[in-house]
């Protein structure tokens, strides 16, 4: 008797083990899903896009006129998707957002479900010709408050926004040392994606401290605008090797 039920116990055993097997490869693949929307696909989101399908993501690029980036698609290849922002964020494990600051307002009201919880890469920047009383107010509470405000329920962490897309461009993937790029955020997981994320796209990532800290290396700030390396950047910024 007790040798069947020792025959039993190991039959299933084995089989326990079959299973967990074969589940497995779609565990994998599930955790390690490189899939990424972009939300405004202009010259920032084109750039980083095309850096990250060079990378092995598949990127889904958005406008309010998908049709648009038909071309851009076509030339891409297959890992290259378009549709509507709404689609972009369904789509993406992450989310860039690279559009104009006076549309976060806009953006964040209407993505509300779908942006809750997701990390959100925001490269956005606030010039005051073209946005207004909202650049007022990112002047007044700083750049990193206010994109937790208008992109509320979302990882945000800010980055790729401190230089300009051609600096980006031109130092993507150099020899080393690679061209840093500063974050900030307020989520620890969701800066381990932006860590990730910026070094895919062929650069350093240099965590610079939580969301408020976004404000040393904004647009207009003494650290925006630097090609350097990442000790280089950290000492410009007073960050601790």
């Amino acid at each position: 008797m007790r040798s069947d039920a020792f025959v039993t116990f190991a039959r299933r055993g084995a089989l326990a083990a079959i299973l967990c097997t074969l589940a497995l490869p779609a565990l994998a693949q599930s955790e390690n899903s490189k899939k990424i929307g972009i939300v405004g696909s202009g010259n920032i989101g084109g750039t980083l896009g095309r850096l990250w399908i060079k990378a092995g993501y598949e990127v889904f690029f958005s406008s309010r006129h998908p049709e648009e980036l038909k071309p851009l698609v076509d030339e891409l290849g297959p890992k290259a998707h378009a549709g509507t922002p709404a689609d972009a964020i369904a789509f993406g494990n992450a989310v860039l957002i690279a559009v104009p600051y006076k549309a976060y307002p806009d953006l964040g009201r209407e993505n509300a479900a779908g942006l809750k919880n997701k990390v959100v890469i925001d490269a956005g920047n606030a010039v005051k010709a073209r946005d207004g009383a909202v650049y007022d107010e990112v002047e007044r509470d700083g750049i990193g408050a206010a994109s937790a405000k208008y992109l509320a329920g979302a990882r945000v962490v800010r980055a790729f926004n401190a230089a300009n897309y051609k600096v980006f461009q031109k130092n993507a993937g150099r020899p080393e040392p690679r061209m840093a790029v500063p974050i900030a955020g307020n989520d620890p997981k969701a800066l381990e994606t932006a860590r990730t994320l910026v070094s895919d796209a062929g650069f350093d990532p240099v965590v610079v401290g939580e969301l408020k800290a976004a404000d040393t290396f904004a647009m207009g700030s003494p650290g925006f605008g630097h090609d350097l390396s990442a000790p280089e950047l950290k000492q410009k910024l007073g960050v601790k090797p």
